[in-house]
């Protein structure tokens, strides 16, 4: 539950700084910014994304995020894909984000992700970091969501 309007809840995760979004978590590196992001928020628009150094990555440009689907205060759907170091045979990611006002500033906000991968050897890997590592990480992305929208940050895109 998000305690604030339904287009905050909506409006947030795509329109606010990602960096706010993705500040790190384990051995997944913080995102620093973003570029090439003209008309984002909108369906088939994309933008690069940039993370900081890590264990795991050098740093710089990760990966590229696509607006599948945008139905206004309702729903969205993302591809992040184009990754540029080894993510455990991963090659995309797909979230979905729904929004339902329960009552006037209390919006239930339902997060769906898959996680696609290329190689068949990897899959108990696959299926273990996404059930535990990854969910964690999104649950920590998904409450710096919450409390951006509750503090009303500022949107970087229309």
């Amino acid at each position: 539950m998000f305690p604030c309007t339904l287009e905050r809840a909506f409006r947030t995760p795509m329109l606010c700084d990602v960096a706010k979004v993705h500040t790190g978590y384990g051995l997944m590196p913080r995102i620093t910014h973003s570029t090439d992001d003209a008309g984002w928020g909108q369906p088939g628009s994309t933008k690069k994304v940039y993370a900081a150094p890590s264990a795991t990555q050098a740093g710089g440009y990760a990966s590229l995020d696509r607006v599948l689907e945008r139905e206004e205060n309702r729903y969205w759907k993302i591809e992040v894909s184009d990754f540029q170091s080894w993510m455990l045979s991963f090659y995309k990611f797909v979230g979905e984000w729904a929004t339902r006002e329960v009552s006037p500033g209390q919006v239930e906000v339902t997060y769906t992700y898959h996680l696609y991968a290329a190689n068949p050897l990897w899959y108990p890997v696959n299926w273990l970091f996404a059930k535990t590592f990854w969910r964690r990480y999104m649950h920590q992305a998904m409450e710096n969501v919450r409390q951006m929208a509750i503090r009303e940050e500022p949107y970087l895109y229309a």
